[in-house]
């Protein structure tokens, strides 16, 4: 707590030291957004071994054309999710955490003013961020995150930045959905405050207290959409801009999309919202000019740009920098655990059963001898390739740093869940010539409408989807697939990662129907490592694994079905 109120107070006595500029005065401010890095720093494909679009090695060497064309004018932020995605990143989380956090390093080289946590920086748990935090040496924002028994900040809420003579707040703030998502234990001792009603403090703060020229918002939630209901809004960010006045920029993240409005504010006024989008592809750049009036500086034009940085050219020397932490995580990814007899891949998952998706549930539903497993493919569109399966490998079969955990469920809250599943992936086909997957179109092509890592299917049990049937009426389970009865009103042994355990997506809660509080005591299991490590644990001592397609569940009619998911999946997957 002392250094988030050393760290404030000093800003602020900084505003001393600047001279007071002449009336008529112009400036050009450039605020630069990365957010959702994701572990993406290097152009280097850790896992594959070839080359990777964007990077922050990109996004240094566009920053840094931007500081030399205008010195004093460019602030650069970053919106959080950088701790997790990218094996660089688990590394530096859970192998070699003894050094400084390569993502800390990143940020400090490329001198960034401020940064906010993101949900997936909280994921990793206490020992992770709490040490990112104290490595890194800018600010580290979130005006909603309190201490759990004080309900004072456990963040900093916000930063004072000068360009030029004008005085900067950026203001951080994330999505309050975490502990809906997390286990309690990654986040114990903190309480997530609503976005709407932490911004309104805090901006007023900002006005009575430090009088700032520009009121920059940096939230780590998406504009809108998302899981909205009674216990949190996932992605308020056109909410707060709505609502609360004061904010002349808002950077945006979280969801993963890129955006660019000037939306109105409740009191007529209006605020730039943008969304530089994920993997360090792009970074959003608002460029606003002010004029001193004589009294003060005042806004007079903001513009909004998405600038892609996947094929800039890379700061050479940024790679230099970084050569023996590239050096060590390309050591560690390529060390073999086993053989792949076959190339599989995730898109397969959507389709049917799969050899990709069901070689993940299979390891789920051995876990202490469970009788259902419910799993969702965490990356949309991996492959595997036949061959040496290495530690990069696994980061392509298995994303996230999620548990093992095993529920207490009844067989009508699994076929529940399975509907709501169903539903956020499946349209109902009132004839041959419909689609059979629920799709949108992005601007670069069609695409999934819902999150496709909220699209669990199950093992252990024979089931069939009726694509004909309206949503909550789909899902008809025939029977446990070792030929025993299936029975709603019995309770079985169902697995399934942490994420979904501690009621992500809301499949538990809104699918299945149990009330979120409920579901700590429905968990009889928890693993004491994470899902990947487990599943290399798996394959070591197998040696060579053989992954094939299950025959558990299909979508019928299959004289409609067939025919549609062959055309659906050419519109999806160019193939």
């Amino acid at each position: 707590m002392k250094k988030i109120f050393f760290a404030m107070a000093a800003a602020s006595i900084s505003l001393a030291a600047i001279s007071a500029p002449v009336k008529g005065a112009k400036v050009k401010l450039e605020f630069v957004e990365t957010t959702d890095v994701h572990g993406s720093f290097f152009p280097i494909d850790f896992i594959g071994g070839g080359a990777l679009e964007g990077s922050m090695a990109r996004v240094s060497h566009y920053v840094n054309s931007l500081r030399e064309a205008n010195p004093d004018g460019v602030v650069l932020l970053d919106n959080g999710d950088i701790l997790q995605g990218r094996p660089v990143s688990y590394y530096y989380n859970y192998v070699a955490c003894n050094e400084e956090n390569v993502a800390a390093s990143v940020v400090d080289y490329m001198k960034y003013d401020a940064q906010t946590y993101g949900n997936h920086d909280v994921e990793p748990g206490h020992a992770v961020y709490d040490k990112w935090t104290d490595d890194v040496d800018c600010p580290s924002l979130g005006a909603n995150i309190l201490d759990a028994q004080s309900g004072l900040p456990y963040a900093l809420p916000y930063t004072i930045v000068y360009r030029s003579g004008v005085k900067v707040a950026v203001l951080g703030l994330i999505t309050p959905a975490i502990p809906n998502w997390l286990a309690e234990k990654i986040w114990s001792g903190l309480r997530f405050q609503p976005m709407v009603e932490s911004a309104r403090y805090w901006v007023d703060f900002l006005k009575r207290n430090e009088h700032p020229d520009v009121i920059v918002g940096l939230f780590h939630s998406g504009y809108d959409g998302g899981i909205n209901n009674d216990t949190y809004i996932e992605n308020a960010t056109s909410l707060v801009a709505r609502e609360v006045p004061g904010f002349d920029v808002i950077f945006c993240g979280h969801d993963h999309r890129v955006h660019n409005s000037m939306d109105k504010v409740k009191d007529g006024s209006e605020v730039l919202v943008l969304n530089a989008s994920n993997n360090a592809m792009n970074v959003a750049l608002a460029t606003v000019a002010l004029e001193y009036d004589g009294n003060g500086w005042k806004v007079a034009s903001r513009k909004g740009d998405i600038v892609s940085v996947k094929n800039s050219p890379i700061d050479e020397d940024f790679m230099a920098h970084f050569a023996p932490q590239i050096e060590a995580v390309k050591q560690w990814v390529n060390r073999p655990i086993g053989t792949l007899n076959k190339t599989i891949k995730s898109r397969d998952c959507f389709f049917g059963n799969s050899a990709f998706g069901d070689m993940i549930l299979d390891l789920t539903l051995r876990a202490q001898d469970a009788d259902i497993a419910l799993g969702a493919p965490l990356h949309a569109d991996a492959t595997l390739e036949k061959g040496v399966i290495t530690v990069g490998n696994m980061f392509d079969l298995y994303r996230f740093e999620n548990d093992l955990y095993v529920l207490r469920l009844t067989g009508a809250e699994v076929r529940k869940h399975l509907e709501m599943s169903y539903g956020l992936w499946v349209s109902t086909m009132k004839s041959a010539s419909d689609h059979i997957m629920r799709m949108v179109d992005t601007g670069k092509g069609m695409w999934f409408e819902k999150p496709t890592y909220n699209f669990d299917s199950a093992m252990g049990i024979d089931y069939e989807v009726d694509v004909t049937k309206p949503e909550g009426e789909r899902v008809k389970i025939l029977r446990m697939s070792n030929g025993e009865p299936f029975d709603e009103n019995k309770v079985y042994r169902v697995a399934m990662n942490s994420y979904r355990a501690n009621g992500g997506g809301e499949l538990l809660t809104r699918g299945a129907g149990i009330p979120k509080e409920e579901l700590e005591s429905r968990i009889v299991y928890r693993s004491e490592t994470n899902m990947r490590t487990a599943l290399m644990k798996v394959i070591e001592s197998a040696g060579t694994i053989e992954p094939k397609p299950g025959r558990n569940w299909k979508f019928v009619p299959e004289k409609w079905a067939k025919p549609a998911l062959e055309r659906d999946r050419k519109i999806l997957f160019k193939k």
